[in-house]
């Protein structure tokens, strides 16, 4: 494969795959590739770079996605970016959102692909890391054949690394960036005929995987798949990623052994002064399907956005969903 750490990723999420996130998630995988929020490049360049960028070496491997549309503005985000210790520097090709449209990043670059070439050279000659980019399809009334192929012949011949395909289009008007995760249709054959257009380059798949069986069967087809919200809805789906995916000899760990895990985290984040609802949001699905699940949620959804709660509200969650409890309160 062209680079290394992608047969299995989880997505880059607004609101969701923050720090607290990634580290809660790599309680079940060693393995899989942790992508960031999307972080503007501006942003990068003029805000809070540790509140943005940093990360606990533990998340790794992990991957910063950046959104903008300068090519020398995003290789200086790139730069500053690469500097933190990320693996891999990904270019947003693929947001529906208005803000993003606003901005000229995003979905609507599938419109300007040379512009999407210009900023992968740029960036690939700033860094030494991989620069990827993650598009669409398509957009509103493009052909998804043409539209497709010129942003991944643009992205290729400027050096990018590999790239990650959403694998609907993207509605850019009529559409909610919710509506735009679910409403347009699936086309992962168009992904494929990607892949066998560019059989020596990597090409991941995204959009809709919900199982390891399925990642399983799309990786009989493309080099790699990027789970999104199934990931982030129930954390305890990667934890036989590393066996089945990546052949390691492991066992997924039970959600209690990861929140046992997860505490040493939680305890040096709150002595930071983090809120503790900021971190166990992340955590309300992790006992889905398990007896005491609705209580567990409840304590962390009424406990935990105190001002001084503390990891107390863990422990009470969880004798919530001790092993004896009986039947299933999901």
């Amino acid at each position: 494969m062209p680079y290394g750490y992608n047969t299995l990723a989880v997505a880059p999420m607004m609101e969701w795959t923050d720090r607290h996130c990634r580290m809660l998630l790599r309680q079940f995988s060693r393995r899989a590739l942790l992508y960031t929020e999307m972080v503007v490049a501006e942003a990068a360049l003029r805000g809070d770079r540790d509140y943005l960028l940093g990360f606990d070496p533990a998340e790794h491997p992990v991957a910063v996605q950046l959104g903008g549309s300068d090519p020398a503005r995003m290789a200086e985000a790139a730069r500053i970016a690469a500097d933190y210790g990320y693996a891999e520097v990904n270019i947003n090709v693929g947001c529906p959102s208005d803000r993003v449209k606003d901005g000229r990043f995003g979905a609507c670059l599938m419109r300007e692909p040379a512009l999407v070439g210009d900023m992968v050279a740029a960036m690939s000659a700033a860094v030494d890391v991989p620069v990827t980019v993650k598009c669409r399809i398509g957009i509103d009334d493009q052909d998804e054949e043409a539209a497709l192929d010129a942003v991944a012949s643009a992205s290729f011949s400027a050096g990018a690394a590999g790239i990650w395909v959403h694998a609907r289009k993207a509605w850019l008007q009529g559409l909610s960036p919710k509506e735009n995760r679910t409403v347009p249709p699936l086309n992962y054959d168009r992904v494929v005929r990607l892949k066998a257009t560019w059989p020596e380059r990597f090409v991941g798949i995204n959009g809709g995987i919900a199982t390891l069986d399925e990642v399983e069967q799309h990786l009989q087809l493309v080099d790699g798949v990027m789970l999104g919200r199934a990931a982030y809805h129930d954390p305890g789906l990667l934890g036989e990623a590393d066996r089945r995916i990546f052949g390691q000899e492991t066992s997924a760990p039970d959600p209690a052994e990861a929140v046992a895990r997860y505490r040493p985290y939680v305890a040096a984040q709150l002595a930071r002064g983090v809120r503790l609802h900021h971190i166990t949001r992340h955590m309300l699905n992790l006992f889905h399907g398990r007896p005491g699940a609705r209580r567990w949620r409840q304590i962390l959804t009424l406990r935990a956005t105190s001002r001084h709660a503390g990891l107390e509200v863990i422990d009470e969650a969880l004798e919530a969903v001790a092993p004896q409890a009986a039947g299933v309160d999901a």
